[in-house]
C-alpha cells in the first residue's frame, strides 16, 4: 500500500513538474516567437512596396542576392523625403489643398481625419497636455471609465457648484483623440498610477495591453 501511495505521489510530482515547466516555457517562448513572426510578416509586407517599381528597375535585377527588408529601407527614405517635402512652402500648400479635397469626400474624410488625429497625438506628444489619469463612474453608477484630468474648474463653472470640481476628458477607443468633456467632483475620482502614455496603449488596444501595477511591482 505504501509503495502504491509513493508511486502515486511521484506521478503527481512528475505531472506537476511537467505542467509548471511547460507553462513557464510557453510563457517565455510565445512572446519571442510572436515577435519574430510579426517582424517577419511586417518586413515581408514592406518588401511588397518593391512591386510598385517597374520590373526592369527592381533591385533583384542588379543585386546578386535578395536583400530582406529592402522595402523597409526604401520606406525609410520615402518617409524622409516626404517629410522634407511637406515642410517646405510648396509642400505645405499642396497638403492643404489635398486636405480640402478630402473634406468633400463622404466617409473617406471621416477615416482620414481620425487616422490623422491619432498619428498627430502619438507623434507630437499631445498626450502631455493631460495632467494625470483617473477613473470616474461613467456613464452610470458601478460602471467605470478612464479619464484624463485637464485642469481645475474655475470661474462661473466652479461658482455654480457646491463642491470642488475638476475638468476631465473621457476618450473613446481606439481613437483617444475623440471623447467627452466632463466636470466631476474631485473627491469622486479614483487616481491611477499609470502614466498618460501607458493609458494610451490601453485605450488603443481596447484593453488588451494593460500596464503593470507599479505599486505591486515595487512591493514584490
Amino acid at each position: 500500500m505504501d509503495d502504491k501511495h509513493e508511486k502515486l505521489t511521484l506521478l503527481g510530482r512528475f505531472r506537476k513538474f511537467l505542467k509548471v515547466n511547460l507553462i513557464a516555457g510557453l510563457l517565455f517562448l510565445t512572446p519571442i516567437a510572436a515577435t519574430f513572426f510579426l517582424l517577419r510578416l511586417t518586413i515581408g509586407w514592406l518588401d511588397q512596396i518593391l512591386l510598385i517599381i517597374p520590373s526592369k528597375f527592381r533591385p533583384e535585377n542588379f543585386l546578386p542576392f535578395p536583400v530582406p527588408g529592402l522595402g523597409l529601407i526604401i520606406l525609410f527614405f520615402v518617409l524622409l523625403f516626404s517629410g522634407v517635402f511637406v515642410r517646405n512652402y510648396l509642400g505645405h500648400k499642396l497638403v492643404s489643398l489635398w486636405e480640402r479635397i478630402i473634406d468633400y469626400i463622404p466617409i473617406v474624410n471621416k477615416i482620414y481625419t481620425a487616422v490623422k488625429q491619432l498619428i498627430d497625438t502619438i507623434a507630437k506628444g499631445t498626450a502631455r497636455d493631460f495632467k494625470r489619469v483617473v477613473l470616474i463612474e461613467y456613464p452610470k453608477e458601478n460602471i467605470f471609465a478612464m479619464a484624463y484630468v485637464t485642469g481645475i474648474a474655475m470661474g462661473e463653472l466652479q461658482e455654480k457648484t457646491k463642491r470642488k470640481m475638476i475638468n476631465v476628458y473621457v476618450p473613446t477607443t481606439p481613437n483617444p483623440t475623440s471623447g467627452f468633456y466632463l466636470m466631476v467632483p474631485e473627491d469622486e475620482t479614483i487616481p491611477l498610477d499609470m502614466t498618460v502614455e501607458e493609458s494610451f496603449k490601453l485605450l488603443m488596444s481596447g484593453g488588451i495591453i494593460t500596464p503593470e501595477n507599479k505599486r505591486t511591482k515595487g512591493g514584490s
